[in-house]
């Protein structure tokens, strides 16, 4: 994919990456790289024959970038996060992570990743399933508990530590299992709608405690999601995905701050709205001007 800085939102013509930040003017340097995705296909096999998920995919993630990734049911987002976590191999194309294989990146902890699903132990403590990448790896007894402590800390739960799962809300558990992605400090996170499960208010309140961590922790986070306005209040670029076989039809650019600087006031600002108007228009393949469809498959 050739990448170009679109000129305004209204005169996007394909997939576009913005030019990078001040101190990086090649925004698509594999050296500032946390994920290079290059030509990127996935099939499955099946009875009535292969399913195309995923076809001639290319995106680059800069380091300490957040980027979203949105788009149909059944498009192939997942697929192309479990593709970066090495939960699944790629039948075409190249994909790294900070330069190495995710193979590597895994080995090394490059990586942190959360799910739909808290997926938390329910016969460990908060502070044990925090503790848990750091136990599976080795890591003393006293340096987890003060690495639990910390994050614990860091998410609002320091007074949960010893209560299991259950006695947990649904928000309360997925900072937990957020905290637990952080454990091992990785430069990278890997989200699939992890707040897909929570009510509006809560679901809000922690989307606004994962931008405080991530200013915080410096991580680059890639972030599955159904929801526009989700997609904007969190993201530094929203790529929007097209119907199976998924590629990259567009990349909106949002520009409405850092992480630290977005709070729930954004969600009522005219710049947010112009934001997710960009983004839903890319997906429906409309122009923002005549709303006439831009003959891209909407299956």
């Amino acid at each position: 994919m050739s990448a170009t800085a679109p000129t305004s939102p209204s005169s996007r013509s394909g997939p576009v990456e913005p030019a990078g930040p001040p101190d990086s003017p090649d925004a698509t340097t594999t050296a500032a790289a946390a994920v290079e995705v290059r030509g990127v296909s996935r099939r499955f096999a099946s009875r009535s024959g292969d399913v195309v998920a995923l076809s001639d995919v290319d995106l680059t993630v800069r380091a300490g970038e957040f980027v979203s990734l949105i788009g149909p049911s059944g498009c192939g987002k997942s697929t192309l996060l479990r593709l970066i976590a090495d939960l699944d191999r790629p039948t075409g194309g190249e994909l790294t992570v900070f330069g190495r294989p995710p193979h590597v990146a895994r080995q090394n902890h490059d990586f942190g990743i959360a799910f739909q699903q808290a997926g938390l132990l329910p016969w460990r403590s908060v502070r044990a399933n925090v503790e848990l990448p750091l136990e599976l790896h080795g890591t003393g007894r006293a340096a987890r508990r003060a690495r639990a402590t910390e994050l614990l800390g860091l998410v609002g739960l320091a007074d949960f530590a010893d209560h299991r799962p259950d006695q947990l809300s649904g928000g309360m558990q997925q900072r937990v299992a957020i905290a637990r992605a952080l454990a091992e400090s990785p430069s990278l996170l890997l989200m699939d709608e992890p707040f897909g499960a929570l009510d509006e208010m809560t679901r809000e309140h922690v989307q606004t405690e994962l931008l405080r961590l991530r200013a915080e922790s410096g991580a680059a986070v890639v972030f599955v999601t159904h929801s526009i306005p989700e997609a904007v209040y969190l993201s530094d670029r929203v790529v929007v995905m097209s119907a199976r076989p998924g590629q990259v039809r567009e990349i909106v650019p949002v520009a409405l701050g850092s992480a630290g600087d977005r709070t729930d006031g954004l969600r009522e600002d005219d710049q947010f709205f112009d934001r997710v108007r960009a983004v839903r228009e890319a997906l429906h393949g409309t122009d923002g001007a005549t709303g006439v469809g831009r003959g891209v498959d909407q299956r």
